[in-house]
């Protein structure tokens, strides 16, 4: 969908600087900075996505935490 948002908005600013008339200057202008700001909420909420872990926790996750380890190293030996 971001990528999309990204085609639409530079076609939005194409359209903009080949128009004549002040009307559909200012309308695609408009929709060009308005492209702008959906286009960089969307890469930024990729991103966050990306890097953010599950909503969830298991229980052996949960008593981990509750003991003061780190619940995403399960596999790494304790010292």
């Amino acid at each position: 969908m971001r990528w999309l948002l990204l085609v639409l908005t530079l076609f939005a600013f194409v359209l903009c600087f080949t128009r004549h008339s002040a009307g559909a200057w200012g309308f695609w202008l408009l929709a060009g900075f308005s492209g702008v700001i959906a286009t960089t909420l969307a890469f930024a909420q990729a991103r966050i996505a990306d890097s953010s872990r599950s909503d969830s926790l298991s229980e052996y996750d949960l008593m981990r935490l509750r003991e003061g380890r780190d619940p995403l190293n399960h596999d790494r030996l304790e010292r």
